[in-house]
């Protein structure tokens, strides 16, 4: 396989978005701030609009 398809670029996006997508949320679950808290949610809303902010448990 010496070169990258359209559907091989689009499986490295969406695995690149996953792990990205988890370490916001680590991240907004461990902020302490309501201030850091917002600014991680804004980077989640962006990348995926449709995905609900996580809960602390």
């Amino acid at each position: 396989m010496a070169f990258i398809t359209e559907r091989l670029r689009e499986i490295k996006r969406r695995r690149h978005r996953k792990a990205k997508l988890a370490k916001l949320k680590a991240k907004y679950l461990a902020a302490n701030s309501k201030a850091d808290k917002e600014k991680f949610a804004a980077k989640i809303k962006r990348i995926s609009f449709y995905m609900e902010l996580p809960t602390a448990k």
